[in-house]
């Protein structure tokens, strides 16, 4: 079965809120006769801001890495995207291999690491290693009054923004 349309108005009928397919590079997502959503023929999207004045690029806007992973012992996933595996190089130095590569080594990274409790006084810190297309390095760590030393938490997060290759 097949439908041919230009256009998928409300059940209202009118034109102002629907799906304009009358273009063959983008399509339209209009509410109140007023743009929210464009997606042209590449596959880019943008779509209006939450104050409304602006648009910005859906791809742009994800996170194109993020793990969840307990460094303790041997390291292991407790969830993720685009991850594959993990490189344990010495206590608090790991890397997260990337499932599908970045465009470049340019990507922005943040991390957090704890120990799942509220009572840990020291000042945890995963720092950004060295960068790859194919990887991020972590070197995991904590500081006291006394000391500062690599640590293998039970709780390291990271999170990759940038270009896919």
């Amino acid at each position: 079965s097949e439908i041919k349309v230009d256009t998928i108005v409300n059940a209202g009928g009118d034109n102002d809120t629907g799906i304009d397919l009358a273009t063959n590079d983008q399509i339209l997502l209009k509410v109140a006769n007023a743009t929210k959503l464009t997606m042209n023929s590449t596959g880019q999207t943008t779509i209006i801001s939450e104050g409304g004045a602006n648009t910005t690029s859906l791809q742009q806007g994800l996170a194109k890495v993020w793990t969840h992973w307990n460094a303790d012992g041997t390291p292991a996933f407790r969830d993720s995207i685009n991850s594959a595996s993990i490189t344990d190089h010495a206590t608090g130095d790991q890397s997260i291999n990337f499932t599908n590569g970045m465009s470049n080594a340019n990507y922005a990274v943040s991390g957090t690491v704890g120990n799942g409790n509220n009572n840990d006084t020291t000042n945890a810190q995963a720092r950004r290693g060295s960068s790859s297309t194919t990887a991020q390095r972590y070197t995991i760590q904590y500081a006291t009054a006394d000391a500062i030393a690599q640590y293998d938490y039970q709780y390291v997060s990271g999170i990759v923004h940038g270009d896919l290759a």
